[in-house]
């Protein structure tokens, strides 16, 4: 029997954005199945992709700016324009992301978020009225501070000194924010964690390793931190440190929050939005999700983890495809192309050819 197929894929990580994994899985299902109707809806939860994904359903154009990446070095940075909503679209992994630097050759403590402030000056510009900032995947853990920096905001040790780096801000003693404080009318921000920005599931230590903080640098990056959220309460009575999701993007939910009078959302919240998720579920049989790993943060508000949970709540078969795989207990089937299927090497090197493979052989064994 014929059936209407929800093709919903996240991206795969370092082979393939969540475009191409959606256009790869249906290819392998129209091989196996091609009596069914499918639907594809790449999706996305405010990480790498996003900016790309929002902006494909809002109909938006892209625009450049020239900024620097988050060890200012000059790039070009890329964000998307809707004129009729005057709605500017931001990805900051486009700008600060991890993945715009030479592996390894960064330290955290060199590096901070003051390109993403030049696109949010370059969207105020534009004429933007509302933004909407993906912040997954950054390099930064500087809890906004080279953001706000650019965006006018003057910090102060109890000498006077104006302080440079994020790293100084352990001395930190004085804000000053600048004459215009507020670029749009509304910012929101999807996040796609809902850490908060200090403590032991705080940006810091939940998330800095995988950007290069070592343990011995846990306790001053967050006594700099620290400091930040103590003046910012003190003097400008914004007490914003344990929302959920001000430690994404090493804090720069909390600037964000603080600097810019931005919303946090969930990512998958916002996406779902835009995408009209829900109308969509209402007409398809199996929804076929995936991403590059799935494992138990799938289920910490990631994307994977939230179509999961809809199509649960719905009562509508989902199956799961991913590169490596440590829980399947969230679908109907599940598989993975390592270690079983192909070898991680080849998983790696011929991403697409091997997932619409397995795209197939979920189709034959539906």
């Amino acid at each position: 029997m014929p059936r209407t197929v929800l093709i919903a894929p996240d991206k795969f990580k370092g082979t393939l954005t969540a475009g191409e994994a959606a256009d790869a899985i249906a290819r392998g299902w129209r091989r196996a199945r091609p009596e069914d109707k499918i639907d594809i809806l790449p999706i996305t939860d405010g990480g790498d992709g996003f900016g790309e994904i929002v902006s494909r359903l809002l109909g938006a154009e892209s625009r450049t700016t020239k900024a620097v990446d988050a060890a200012h070095r000059p790039c070009t940075a890329t964000w998307w324009w809707h004129a009729q909503s005057k709605t500017a679209i931001i990805e900051s992994a486009r700008v600060i992301g991890l993945a715009q630097l030479p592996a390894q050759k960064y330290h955290p403590f060199e590096l901070d978020t003051a390109g993403l402030g030049e696109v949010l000056l370059a969207a105020a510009e534009q004429g933007a009225r509302e933004c909407l900032i993906g912040i997954g995947g950054s390099a930064t853990n500087d809890g906004g501070f080279g953001m706000a920096g650019t965006l006018g905001w003057q910090f102060f040790n109890d000498h006077d000194n104006k302080i440079l780096r994020w790293t100084e801000l352990h001395s930190l003693a004085q804000i000053r924010p600048p004459d215009k404080q507020r670029l749009f009318e509304r910012v929101t921000v999807a996040v796609d964690v809902q850490n908060p920005l200090l403590g032991p599931r705080g940006c810091t230590r939940i998330y800095g390793p995988q950007k290069g903080l070592r343990p011995e640098d846990f306790e001053f990056a967050e006594r700099c931190l620290e400091q930040l959220a103590l003046i910012l309460s003190k003097e400008l009575h914004v007490n914003s440190a344990e929302e959920p999701g001000a430690g994404a993007a090493g804090g720069l939910g909390y600037g964000l929050r603080c600097f810019a009078n931005a919303k946090l959302e969930p990512g998958f919240k916002l996406f779902a939005r835009y995408a009209k998720l829900g109308e969509r579920l209402n007409h398809v049989d199996l929804v076929i999700t995936g991403e590059g790993a799935i494992d138990s943060s799938s289920i910490m508000g990631k994307g994977v983890g939230e179509l999961v949970a809809a199509c649960k709540r719905d009562n509508i078969p989902c199956i799961g495809l991913a590169g490596l795989m440590t829980t399947d207990k969230l679908f109907k089937k599940a598989y993975a192309l390592t270690p079983d299927f192909v070898t991680l090497e080849e998983a790696l090197t011929n991403a697409a050819k091997h997932l619409e493979a397995l795209a197939a052989k979920a189709a034959k064994e539906l």
